[in-house]
């Protein structure tokens, strides 16, 4: 008999691989947010991962009921897992999955974890917890997996069907189960790590690595700001050489470069190494809103101004509002003084005012009154813009603010001003 699956969250994570298994498997997809399964059986993503045509021909069922996954073969977790106001790690969803996962499986069921942990949590903590509700012994009676989500959202090249993916199982068993499983959607493009506790961890310093490499860059573009040198010119030059490695400064937010490093830390420091590399990258990307608020505070004359920030969401081209950094950038100018409005073509208008407080600008037409115009996130429509668009949104003697290079082939006239990294 084929296994049936079930998809625990169906985020960006677990839609796309939920409607990728279900071409091959008997797949149910659950969700706590009643709102977000009932958005989907409308053939509904508000992510953007999924087309309407792609859930209407899907033959995913979607539930946000826990009684329709009883009985299944195997269960993929894929919740998040962020960090608390201390920077610690929250696995209050994980332990909620597993305890709902607790009462739903049968003996011999295997659990499968695909959200970002530090090394041992699958089998020390997420084992445990899935023994004592479900009464049934782990690595006997039930079985552990882990392979970790690699998703990148609005990637449309890096998607769950073409990327390596990385399983490891408590058995050699299960380990060979879980190939077979993933390596039926990406063409058996899979590497076998050789235990649980090694794919959480080059998992969780996959994001790390990325996270040191930007805040490198971006405090780069701290010291040219203070020499009086374009850091984007900087960049360019230094590309042309072969191994030089092509990042960018900017905002780091999200839910995985901004999250990642600090369970990296966390298991560090756990273990007795106190990681100084790590936590220096975050402490430079943490703090890049406020370096920048007080940049451009003092490019601004003084008194109050009025100031339009573009893109709101973490991501070009993506709704997602997790870790905000320009809302970071926004509330900091607030502090300054200065009255902020926001405007971001992608993101859901209710979220923006529920997470962040922010009623969006509904469109750009005729508003140019602003003292300051911030390029803060770069979407399709933002990077289209010309010098036209840009002039009709500030007053003379204005400042463009362009924090991504979105702008720099564009010629502004005398009467505005320019800044960037």
């Amino acid at each position: 008999m084929q296994d049936n699956i079930a998809i625990i969250g169906l985020g960006y994570v677990g839609l796309p691989l939920a409607l990728e298994l279900a071409k091959n498997f008997d797949v149910i997809g659950f969700d706590v947010s009643v709102r977000r399964t009932r958005e989907l059986k409308a053939h509904q993503d508000r992510t953007g991962v999924a087309s309407r045509e792609t859930l209407r021909n899907s033959s995913l069922r979607i539930t946000s009921t826990t009684n329709d996954l009883v009985g299944r073969a195997i269960y993929i977790v894929t919740v998040p897992t962020p960090v608390d106001s201390e920077k610690q790690p929250d696995l209050s969803a994980l332990l909620n999955a597993c305890k709902a996962v607790g009462q739903l499986m049968r003996k011999g069921s295997i659990i499968v974890f695909e959200s970002t942990v530090y090394p041992g949590v699958t089998e020390e903590i997420c084992g445990p917890e899935l023994e004592q509700t479900s009464g049934l012994i782990s690595g006997k009676e039930f079985f552990l997996g882990y392979s970790p989500e690699r998703m990148n959202p609005g990637d449309e090249e890096h998607t769950v069907d073409r990327i390596t993916k990385v399983v490891a199982g408590q058995t050699s068993e299960v380990t060979q189960k879980l190939a077979q499983l993933y390596g039926s959607i990406n063409g058996k493009k899979i590497f076998t790590a050789k235990n649980i506790k090694t794919a959480e961890a080059a998992k969780v310093i996959e994001n790390a690595q990325r996270d040191i490499n930007i805040a490198f860059i971006n405090e780069v573009a701290m010291i040219c700001k203070k020499t009086g040198l374009s850091t984007h010119e900087v960049l360019t030059a230094a590309r042309t050489k072969w191994n030089f490695l092509d990042f960018v400064p900017g905002l780091v937010g999200g839910h995985c470069i901004g999250v990642d490093p600090y369970y990296l830390s966390y298991w560090s420091k756990i273990n007795g190494h106190n990681p100084e590399v790590i936590l220096a990258g975050r402490r430079i990307n943490d703090g890049m809103a406020v370096f920048l608020a007080e940049k451009i505070n003092k490019e601004l004359t003084q008194g109050r101004k009025k100031i339009l920030i573009l893109g709101l969401s973490f991501k070009a081209n993506v709704p997602d509002l997790r870790n905000s950094k320009s809302a970071d950038l926004a509330n900091a100018l607030k502090r300054q003084g200065h009255d902020i409005e926001v405007h971001d073509p992608v993101v859901d208008v209710a979220e923006a005012r529920t997470v962040y407080g922010f009623d969006l600008l509904k469109n750009l037409q005729k508003v140019n009154y602003f003292d300051c115009v911030i390029g803060s996130v770069s979407h399709k429509t933002y990077c289209s813009f010309d010098s036209h668009i840009l002039v009709s949104l500030i007053k003379n003697d204005g400042l463009i603010v362009d924090l991504k290079g979105m702008w720099q082939g564009i010629e502004l006239p005398k009467t505005v001003r320019r800044w960037d990294l």
